[in-house]
C-alpha cells in the first residue's frame, strides 16, 4: 500500500455539507455608498450556506443594500449581478462560496450582516472565475 495518498476534503466531499457549518458572524457592518468600492467579507473556508441581512429597520428611510458575488458584478460595470435587499429583509441561500460583497443601492451609507455555515473546506479549493461577466455576480 502506498504512503504517498494524501486524503484532503474537496469540493465534492458531500459530508463536508451534510454537516453543521462552522458559524461564522460579521454584524453592524457600514455598508459603502453606491459610488464607493464594494465591501467584501471573505470566509476562511468554503460556505455551506450564506444569510445576508439589510438590518436598518423597516421604519427608518429606504437604505437598500446590494449583494452579489464579484466586485464587477456587484457594481453593475458589467452586468447586473446583483440582488437587492430593502430595510429588514434578509437573503438565504445554500451556497459554497469564499466571500460575498455588498454595497448601498443609492448614494448613503446603509448597514447590514452576515452569517454564514462554513465547512472544513479550504477556501483554496474553490477556484472560479466569478467576474461578473458571466452571469455570476
Amino acid at each position: 500500500m502506498s504512503n504517498n495518498f494524501n486524503y484532503t476534503f474537496g469540493l465534492g466531499h458531500v459530508p463536508s455539507y451534510q454537516a453543521s457549518g462552522k458559524p461564522y458572524l460579521t454584524s453592524s457592518l457600514t455598508v459603502p455608498s453606491s459610488s464607493a468600492d464594494p465591501l467584501q467579507i471573505e470566509f476562511p473556508n468554503v460556505s455551506r450556506f450564506v444569510i445576508i441581512t439589510n438590518t436598518a429597520s423597516p421604519t427608518d428611510p429606504s437604505r437598500p443594500i446590494r449583494f452579489g458575488f464579484s466586485e464587477n458584478g456587484i457594481k453593475g460595470s458589467v452586468n447586473n449581478n446583483y440582488a437587492v435587499l430593502d430595510n429588514g429583509e434578509t437573503f438565504e441561500a445554500e451556497f459554497r462560496v469564499t466571500s460575498v460583497y455588498l454595497l448601498s443601492h443609492t448614494t448613503q451609507e446603509a448597514s447590514a450582516s452576515v452569517v454564514a455555515g462554513l465547512t472544513g473546506i479550504n477556501k483554496d479549493r474553490l477556484e472560479n472565475n466569478w467576474s461578473g461577466s458571466i452571469g455570476v455576480g
